[in-house]
């Protein structure tokens, strides 16, 4: 049965008995592929596909499927674990979707498509020529420079695979900056011929590597050798006689010329599939809705700047809604909709089609179409008859059952021929409207005019949402004259994070947080090297692989004081906290009880954060992570690898265990740093530009335990910034992830519970025998790391280990719970709030404080506070239950009142003395005088 929007003729007859042109091969390429001739000086024919979705109006499931059938050939080509290395590079502008739907298919790896939109602020990682192309140079902009660096085999993919030339030309590229050992070409069509074929096999021996096509059909294209000729002499013959015909009935085009397609309608002609190249347009304009998608936030639109496996699984959750909108929009009696995509976006309004098209369900479409896709209900149905069974429907408001279509705009010029044997029946020419960087142009859509559409939903991205699509001409003034109703729906235009322009800074203590882009740095002159990190069991107890410290030992140094003497000496002399130490709490019999019944209690609830801030790190920086309902383990690990940088001290045991749960599922070796960041002064410069030394600043994850409100959140971020301006070292990302977020200060965490993570219960002991950081001129030069103590004296009251182990021991059994978890936040808005800043000023207020400095919500900061300063009170929840018994002793063995609160937002909050503690510092570090 014939797959084109024609009935009974093959969609190639006319070009191939006027050019002698004819396919040779798989009996399926006559419903796959029908001719038709281009306006264009390097090739007289087309190809046009009638399962690609650009120029011919498909099924979109039919089109979606062909698609993931090809990368699920291509999955079980490569193998699982050679999929999850692989990346998926789709070519604009007609294999965007397809691309896009191999990927799908494929499953474990990220995707990326070629642009000829350059964006401002990312930078090219490549390109390449399409030599028969009507525009012929394509970009590669990956959000993640180093999404093309991997070694794993690269997947390209077409529309149709002719000469073999375009593939050539990318590979040519990416493999002189990346080489890798195996290449899969993939496409609708294989086309080439035998001396084709036989230049790639040449060109792949010659570079060492393997490369392998994979097609749903092959053959070749007879053509005559003066085919170009011949073809082009029928272009302007036939345009000529249609112009002529325009122009004897009287009808202009807009810039004076004759119309030669639907710029204007020629009288008399007809309005069903078989209408010629300009179809009358209807008497009155149809209205135009705009339907609000509500896109998920920050979820890119395609793969122009890469998506990966998490992004779909967002898009996943978020199509039943998306739908139902447009569902929702569509007017009453829209019996046949077409769903029109534009130029290099396909893929989302493809998506959309697919479930739209579920979401209306026409009965009978399956059983109508053809093993190759064909829509039956397109075949001799005029728009007659289309309209007349659309006007004894029901509306589609109310529950109807509606046949949906999809094609997409295009740059590509083709000759429209009112004949049922050619593939281009109808051509609307319209200006191009999304301000192209080669500038104007006409655009095309291909057989919307005439199809007999009642509504057409118009997707197009927000950058091509511009007067110009509006304007009279314009591509939604042309639609409305050919169709019932015209809905549009934009998508966002995604831009990475680090190339938007920048917006104002939002007032303290709500900054805003933007992640910058990878630059090789441009420092200031420094010394050639800074020192290694420093290692277990020479610096710390942990086990070498675990974390390395980026920081000085200070273990010969003298620096504990009691905390009176401490704050003495900052209060008089104006010393920082930081240079300093209090002395280390040793744990009565009593309280060490306490922390092992902790820990037993808590340890499977740490393991659940523990796998959900790990996972979702992975997917979000990586492409990897958790796959909903997988079970155990196995989930993808392909894209780059996350770089944890732990916060010294308190996110160094929560980084050792994320690397563990890493480890221990995917089989991820993740690199693991510990850093110093110092409230009031800042994060450890020279920490940091090991680290871009050494890494892509992009790839660094930055872990602390918990947040309280959010102070060392701000600090980081403020800190980043001045880096950036200090060294031009671009491309940290000051987000956090962290353990637990009461405060709902951060996007990434393993839960937003305030519940007892037992490593706070104690100093060094819980975490690998190191102090908290200590910054001082005498001791941390210039062009020193911070320093830390390691207490090795304290080794017979170390329990780091135990920690650690008691927790991962239940990593397996929490697989299930820890996939379902990640599902869910992945679709949560996690926007931070900052409610815990709100609680913290109310309380301050309540209290009479008057300075938020002095308050410490969460169990965490609230055990600091009993166990390194002078506190005044505790706040505790009502009910609150045993996650507080170690506060409970602890401010009973100071003699600390604990008074119990009805309402509290944390499970606890410590107060540290607003007038006379010596203790009470500030924001900068520094005493908080009486008032």
């Amino acid at each position: 049965m014939n797959t084109s929007v024609n009935s009974e003729v093959w969609s190639g007859t006319w070009v191939a008995e006027r050019l002698g042109v004819a396919l040779d091969g798989d009996d399926r390429l006559r419903d796959l592929l029908g001719l038709a001739l281009r306006r264009n000086p390097k090739r007289a024919h087309l190809l046009v596909s009638n399962v690609l979705g650009k120029h011919v109006p498909q099924s979109p499931a039919v089109v979606y499927g062909h698609g993931v059938d090809l990368g699920r050939r291509v999955r079980a080509l490569l193998g699982d674990e050679e999929a999850r290395r692989a990346v998926v590079l789709g070519y604009a502008e007609t294999a965007t979707g397809l691309g896009h739907a191999v990927a799908d298919g494929l499953a474990l790896a990220p995707y990326l498509h070629s642009t000829r939109r350059p964006v401002p602020g990312v930078a090219r990682a490549g390109g390449f020529e399409e030599s028969h192309s009507h525009a012929t140079s394509h970009l590669l902009l990956p959000e993640d420079p180093a999404l093309l660096a991997g070694d794993g085999a690269l997947v390209l993919v077409d529309d149709e695979f002719s000469t073999g030339n375009t593939v050539l030309n990318t590979i040519r590229d990416l493999h002189a900056r990346h080489p890798r050992r195996r290449y899969v070409v993939v496409a609708l069509v294989d086309m080439r011929s035998a001396a084709d074929a036989g230049r790639l096999e040449e060109f792949a021996r010659g570079i060492g590597a393997r490369v392998d096509l994979v097609a749903a059909a092959g053959g070749t294209v007879r053509l005559p050798e003066d085919v170009l000729a011949k073809g082009q002499a029928l272009v302007a013959r036939h345009e000529a006689e249609a112009d002529g015909a325009r122009t004897a009935d009287g009808h202009a085009a807009p810039d004076g010329r004759a119309a030669s397609d639907a710029r204007t309608a020629p009288a008399g002609a007809g309005t069903g599939a078989g209408a010629g190249a300009g179809a009358v347009p209807s008497a009155a304009a149809a209205p135009v809705v705009r339907v609000p998608l509500d896109w998920p936030e920050d979820l890119p639109d395609g793969g122009r700047h890469g998506f990966t496996p998490a992004h779909r699984a967002r898009l996943e959750d978020a199509l039943p809604a998306l739908a139902d909108r447009i569902a929702a929009a569509l007017p009453d009696g829209a019996r046949r909709v077409l769903v029109l995509g534009f130029e290099e976006l396909m893929y989302a309004p493809l998506r959309l089609a697919v479930a739209l098209e579920e979401r209306l369900a026409a009965p009978g479409t399956d059983e109508e179409r053809t093993a190759d896709g064909g829509p039956a209900a397109d075949e001799g149905l005029t728009a007659e008859g289309r309209a007349e069974e659309g006007r004894t429907g029901v509306g589609a408001r109310a529950g109807t059952r509606a046949e949906v279509r999809y094609s997409t705009t295009t740059r590509s010029p083709v000759l429209a021929v009112d004949d049922p044997g050619y593939a281009i029946r109808t051509r609307l020419v319209f200006p191009a409207h999304d301000d192209p960087d080669d500038g104007p142009g006409e655009r095309y859509a291909y057989n919307v005019a005439g199809a007999g559409f009642d509504a057409v939903v118009a997707v197009v991205d927000s950058v091509a949402d511009t007067p110009a699509l509006h304007a009279p001409g314009g591509l939604v003034d042309r639609l409305a004259a050919h169709t019932g109703s015209v809905l549009l729906a934009v998508v966002p235009s995604y831009v990475p994070p680090y190339a938007r322009p920048a917006l104002p800074a939002l007032p303290s203590p709500r900054p805003r947080c933007t992640a910058v882009p990878y630059a090789a740095p441009q420092t200031p002159e420094r010394p050639a090297m800074l020192p290694d990190p420093l290692r277990g069991p020479a610096f710390s107890s942990y086990a070498p692989d675990e974390v390395g410290w980026l920081l000085q030992d200070l273990s010969h140094v003298r620096l504990e004081a009691p905390t009176e003497e401490r704050e003495e000496a900052v209060q008089s002399g104006g010393a920082h906290y930081a240079e300093s130490l209090p002395v280390e709490y040793q744990p009565s019999e009593r309280y060490q009880e306490l922390f092992h019944a902790a820990l037993r209690a808590s340890a499977a609830r740490i393991a659940r954060a523990v796998g959900t801030v790990t996972e979702t790190v992975l997917a979000e920086r990586s492409g990897s992570g958790a796959r909903t309902g997988s079970g155990g383990g196995g989930g993808d690990t392909s894209g780059r690898r996350p770089v944890l940088v732990s916060l010294a001290r308190a996110g160094t045991p929560v980084g050792v265990l994320m690397r563990r749960w890493a480890l221990h599922r995917h089989g991820l070796d993740l690199p693991h740093y510990a850093v110093s960041i110092v409230r009031g002064r800042g994060i450890d410069a020279n920490a940091l530009r090991w680290l871009a030394a050494h890494h892509d600043p992009a790839d660094v994850v930055f872990v602390d335990g918990w947040t309280g409100k959010g102070a060392i959140t701000r600090e980081l971020a403020d800190a980043i910034r001045e880096f950036e301006k200090s060294d031009g070292v671009t491309g940290f990302d000051p987000e956090i992830a962290v353990l637990a977020d009461p405060g709902s200060c951060v996007r990434t965490y393993g839960t937003r519970e305030d519940f007892l993570i037992p490593s706070a219960c104690l100093n060094s002991t819980v975490s690998g025998l190191v102090s908290r950081t200590v910054l001082r001129a005498d001791l941390v030069g210039e062009h020193d790391f911070h320093g830390a103590k390691f207490y090795r004296e304290l080794a017979g009251s170390d329990v780091s280990g135990a920690f650690l182990d008691a927790v991962s021991a239940h990593f397996e059994e929490v697989y299930e719970a820890v996939d379902a978890q990640v599902a869910k936040v992945l679709a949560t808005d996690r926007t931070p709030t900052w409610e815990g800043w709100a609680a913290v000023e109310r309380i301050s207020e309540e209290y009479g404080i008057h300075d938020v400095n002095l308050v410490k919500p969460g169990v965490g900061e609230t055990t600091r506070v009993l166990l390194r300063r002078v506190p005044w009170k505790i706040l505790a929840r009502a009910g609150a239950g045993a996650d507080l018994d170690h506060v409970r002793l602890l401010a009973e063995q100071r003699g600390v009142p604990v008074e119990e609160v009805a309402e509290l937002p944390y499970s606890c909050v410590g107060l540290i003395h607003p007038r006379y503690t010596r203790g009470a510092t500030g924001a900068d570090g520094r005493t908080v005088t009486a008032r």
